[in-house]
């Protein structure tokens, strides 16, 4: 863990360096929440969920893009003499799952305070927020070591990662409107979390088992 922690506090002395990146995600988000309230004033409960999580989604990606795509041949030849594949690729998903919650709280605060707090139970709906972006982080921290692979064509990224992350957005979408005062069935929720659970373990175990193989590319 050792070597994890070094690669993971490589990336945050890159990102205070280049805080560009930090300042211009957070600008978006407050931006696009501020339209959307001159837009809508207070939407409904249904309006703001499917919002919030579209918002969420565009907004990972932009912080998770440059995960990969902004480390060069030359660095990364560094990196294979200096670290394992296995530490890499683990270090950056913990550093992206964290950098997304990062986003989704600043989300939160600017949410809640420009259209209103339709949720019933705000800190499940927080703890939901945060396990999402632990998802969405973990899926395109896979996809942008793939796209960085690909002459570092981002459009990859997304494409690939779309129909990867749809089913994670729908469970979200399904366990939130439970937060928003929708009944489920006894049990359904509990399935359902272990169902997102298990699709991010499976990200993680995919890009254990597949990075090495990108690494020695």
């Amino acid at each position: 863990m050792k070597g994890v922690f070094t690669l993971m506090q490589k990336d945050l002395l890159l990102e205070l360096r280049q805080q560009y990146t930090f300042w211009g995600i957070l600008l978006y988000v407050a931006s696009t929440v501020f339209v959307l309230y001159l837009a809508m004033g207070k939407p409904q409960a249904d309006v703001f969920n499917g919002l919030f999580w579209m918002i969420q989604l565009f907004v990972c990606i932009n912080a998770v893009a440059k995960s990969f795509l902004q480390e060069s041949k030359g660095r990364m030849l560094y990196y294979y003499f200096i670290g394992s594949p296995t530490q890499f690729i683990i270090a950056k998903l913990i550093y992206n799952a964290l950098i997304s919650v990062l986003m989704v709280v600043m989300s939160l605060i600017l949410f809640f305070f420009l259209l209103g707090t339709p949720v019933l139970n705000i800190g499940s709906f927080v703890g939901l927020a945060f396990l999402g972006a632990v998802s969405i982080g973990l899926v395109f921290t896979l996809m942008s070591a793939i796209a960085a692979k690909a002459q570092q064509n981002a459009a990859i990224m997304a494409i690939l990662g779309f129909p990867l992350i749809i089913p994670q957005l729908l469970l979200l979408l399904r366990i939130s409107r439970s937060m928003l005062g929708e009944v489920f069935r006894e049990g359904a929720l509990l399935q359902m979390f272990s169902l997102l659970v298990g699709l991010d373990v499976l990200v993680i175990v995919l890009s254990v088992v597949l990075f090495p193989f990108l690494w020695r590319e």
